[in-house]
């Protein structure tokens, strides 16, 4: 038997050997398993014997899409989303998201390459794409409970930051998982309670797709934080889309006509709602408050009348992610590198503070 058959007799089942198998089975720490790896010479002669012969055993091969980004090998980053193409860039809120993305890789000499997911039979495609060592790691957003791109990116052992907190059915776990959020729950109860000190009484809610995104789940929960006893038909579920916000709008208006507030999970839906709100006579906000979230300039400044929303920096989590990223590609390969992974802590997930800016509308 060769010595490549034995290690591959040898690895774990169903995985692949990560530094914190070797760690573990050699009863070191992470960051000596990294200076053996390294072929540093502050490692005792035993203890580089005895790392090396649990890689051998585990057929432990270093990651080198972490390697690759430390290095800036590709010099290139995918960012993939699980949104159709068009809808990406007419949305204010993915544009920012990618400029705050690209102004930090090229910060670093890197380049962004765009993934989009529309289709299930694309998925094998990206995956290819993902292992094949074209990029040195990822930022992925708009990702659905069900997508299985965390569990593609495990696999393949490929640094990675999620852009909002990664919504997974009760029972699943992804592992290692970093991201970048804004306080989507915080900030929705400062929302509704700005309603309740203006003495509304019977106070809406326009949703996201709980069952797909994270934050409209998140700013679900603040309202209903707020609003214990909140009817179930002042709740609409829309798509984080003007026309969702619309027909949510409208289904809301047509069930409950003595709704005096409503606040909506997006500033695009709530430009929709305002729509609405005009067409069906309602002055806004004498009739009926209208709250946002997002403060995107180019929609909450502009609309009739200009929107009350809650502010997310949404350009400096973009930026934020891509510094993540080069942190967690050095955590991932070295035991750590700077800041928190140098001290021994793995890198943490950001959640980042929002605040309500009161205009108009409420």
């Amino acid at each position: 038997m060769t010595p490549q058959t034995r290690r591959q007799t040898r690895r774990l089942p169903g995985r692949r050997p990560t530094l914190d198998d070797v760690a573990r089975g050699s009863g070191v720490s992470k960051s000596t398993v990294s200076r053996v790896i390294n072929g540093e010479d502050k490692v005792r002669a035993e203890v580089v014997e005895r790392v090396r012969e649990v890689i051998d055993e585990l057929g432990y091969v270093p990651n080198s899409a972490a390697r690759q980004l430390v290095t800036r090998r590709n010099n290139a980053i995918a960012v993939v989303a699980s949104q159709p193409q068009n809808r990406l860039f007419i949305d204010p809120f993915f544009d920012l998201h990618l400029r705050g993305i690209r102004k930090e890789l090229v910060a670093h000499g890197t380049q962004p390459v765009l993934l989009f997911l529309e289709e299930p039979e694309e998925y094998p495609r990206v995956g290819d794409f993902l292992g094949g060592g074209h990029v040195d790691g990822a930022l992925l957003f708009s990702l659905r409970a069900d997508d299985p791109l965390p569990g593609m990116i495990e696999r393949l052992g490929l640094p990675a930051v999620f852009g909002g907190r990664p919504l997974v059915r009760e029972g699943e776990r992804v592992r290692e998982c970093v991201y970048v959020d804004a306080d989507n729950r915080g900030g929705a109860r400062e929302a509704v309670r700005h309603l309740v000190s203006l003495g509304r009484e019977h106070i809406a809610t326009i949703t996201g797709p709980y069952d797909q995104e994270a934050s409209a789940v998140d700013r679900l929960d603040g309202y209903r934080d707020v609003l214990l006893d909140a009817s179930p038909d002042l709740v609409e579920r829309a798509d984080y889309t003007r026309q969702g916000g619309a027909d949510a709008m409208a289904a809301l208006l047509d069930r409950r006509p003595d709704l005096d507030a409503v606040f909506v999970a997006s500033d695009l839906m709530a430009s929709g709602a305002l729509q609405v709100l005009r067409e069906r006579g309602r002055r806004v906000p004498d009739d009926v408050a209208v709250v946002g979230f997002d403060d995107l300039a180019p929609i909450a400044e502009h609309t009739d009348p200009p929107l009350t929303t809650v502010h997310q920096d949404i350009e400096g989590m973009g930026r934020l992610m891509a510094r993540l990223l080069f942190s967690r590609a050095g955590e991932t390969e070295a035991g750590g590198v700077t800041g928190a992974a140098e001290a021994g802590r793995p890198l943490s997930s950001v959640v980042t503070p929002t605040k309500l800016v009161v205009r108009k509308s409420a």
